[in-house]
């Protein structure tokens, strides 16, 4: 049976600001914004083009309580948890660096590509990545 991860969650302070950076600053589309029944959203975004059957997405989940607020920014400690691959590194990275995009290092070149770390708006750490052909 073929399987692929769908969604993973980011808890974020506010649905809107987290909609208004992954959508602007990152350039990815808003996938489904649903109100629930608790007064939550089921908020999903994933990058720009990505095939809908096949691309993992964003589940942007607002923190509920003291616990999870604490954990806004720094979801895997520190170290970088998430990867944007990219097929034109130099263009997404002028124009997330135009859109307000806090990169933490220069652009560097390794042999598995392109890469340079980011922090989204809260401070999770990014690697946008043009793997090597």
């Amino acid at each position: 049976m073929p399987s692929h991860i769908a969604l993973t969650a980011l808890v974020v302070h506010d649905y809107d600001e987290a909609i208004d950076f992954y959508t602007r600053a990152l350039g990815f589309d808003l996938v489904e914004d649903t109100p629930r029944p608790d007064g939550s959203r089921w908020v999903v975004v994933r990058p720009r083009g990505a095939s809908a059957s096949a691309a993992s997405a964003l589940l942007l989940a607002r923190a509920k309580d003291d616990a999870q607020r604490s954990r806004v920014g720094d979801q895997t400690g520190g170290r970088v948890g998430f990867f944007l691959h990219t097929d034109d590194f130099v263009g997404d990275h002028a124009r997330m660096t135009a859109e307000g995009v806090r990169f933490l290092e220069e652009p560097r070149h390794e042999t598995y590509g392109s890469v340079a770390v980011f922090e989204d708006l809260y401070g999770n750490r990014w690697d946008l990545i043009q793997p090597a052909v």
